[in-house]
């Protein structure tokens, strides 16, 4: 049974390995790399990313990447391309083939079809004086000096250096387009990543409940108010103007400075400036206006009038923390 430090030593010289490889890309980065940007940035079809085995895997990665940022591709897998899958292929498109040997007996056989479709053939591939290579009009080398694997066998090495080369193309594609935040939320229209981006805070408060009480209110009616809300939290409204905010710290500092409540009014233990934000903003800027001033709850404002109040529990809830 290996150590925990063996352990560690074959992690670190697995990444090491890796990391060296990924190095090396720099210097096999040709102009092929750029005039295939071209090509896809001119492209009326969709960019078909092919592979067997281990390469298929990587190849369904980069076309979520790819689609995610605004480059339409589609992941078609080369033995089932001979079969019927072929039909994926459009005039107008583009195949992008992944293989470390480029020799493959899949492959053979897929590019012959491939050149009969007269479509674009280009190729991440590992050896670069492969058939793939020879066939394809852009070869981008992604050739390693080994794999991680101790007997050079499991492909580890060089499915991080396709990875990697994938992850440069849709970068380069996306900085071309000038693709910005906006366009990545129309992508990621769900999960938390999207609501980052396109989740306003107005969008949360509206669903909340809209705690407020007059300057002249009794600490009964402020109790009731807060608990009846249940936002721990009231706004102090003076003719419809914001003045303060009274919080369930502001109660409790109240208990601590007074004996008798009964006289107390809200205008009495209000606190002054409270913090807001517009109910515009994006939601995940609530957030980080909350952690600055260590608070789990902001008033909101429309148009510079009291709105509501987003809860550090609405953020939580959406997934945005």
């Amino acid at each position: 049974m290996k150590s925990v430090q063996e352990i560690l030593e074959v992690a670190k010289n697995t990444i090491l390995i890796e990391a060296s490889a990924l190095k090396q890309l720099l210097e096999q980065l040709k102009p092929d790399f750029a005039h295939l940007i071209i090509e896809i940035l001119n492209l009326k079809g969709r960019v078909i990313i092919t592979g067997v085995g281990k390469s298929a895997i990587i190849a369904q990665k980069i076309v979520a990447t790819f689609n995610s940022t605004g480059t339409p591709a589609i992941f078609m897998h080369a033995a089932d391309a001979i079969h019927g899958d072929l039909g994926i292929i459009q005039k107008d498109d583009l195949v992008l083939c992944l293989s470390k040997s480029g020799n493959t007996s899949e492959i053979k056989v897929l590019i012959p079809l491939l050149k009969q479709g007269k479509n674009k053939l280009a190729c991440i591939v590992g050896d670069t004086t492969s058939y793939l290579a020879k066939q394809a009009d852009y070869v981008i080398d992604a050739s390693v000096k080994t794999e991680a694997c101790p007997n050079n066998l499991a492909p580890t090495t060089s499915t991080t250096a396709q990875l990697a080369l994938g992850d440069a193309l849709a970068v380069c594609l996306l900085d071309c387009r000038a693709f910005t935040k906006e366009d990545f939320a129309k992508y990621h229209p769900g999960g938390a990543l999207g609501k980052k981006l396109y989740l306003k805070v107005g969008d949360l408060s509206a669903l909340n409940e809209k705690p407020q009480i007059g300057l002249t209110a009794n600490i009964r009616e402020v109790i009731l108010e807060i608990t009846k809300k249940r936002l721990g939290i009231v706004a102090v409204l003076d003719d419809e103007k914001l003045v303060g905010v009274i919080t369930d710290g502001d109660l409790r500092r109240m208990m601590e400075n007074y004996q008798s409540f009964e006289s107390l009014k809200a205008a009495d233990i209000l606190s002054k400036n409270p913090k807001t934000i517009d109910a515009n903003e994006m939601a995940v800027n609530a957030l980080t206006l909350m952690k600055k001033h260590n608070i789990t709850q902001l008033l909101v404002k429309r148009d510079k009038m009291y709105d509501g109040v987003v809860h550090l529990h609405d953020l939580l809830k959406e997934g945005i923390i």
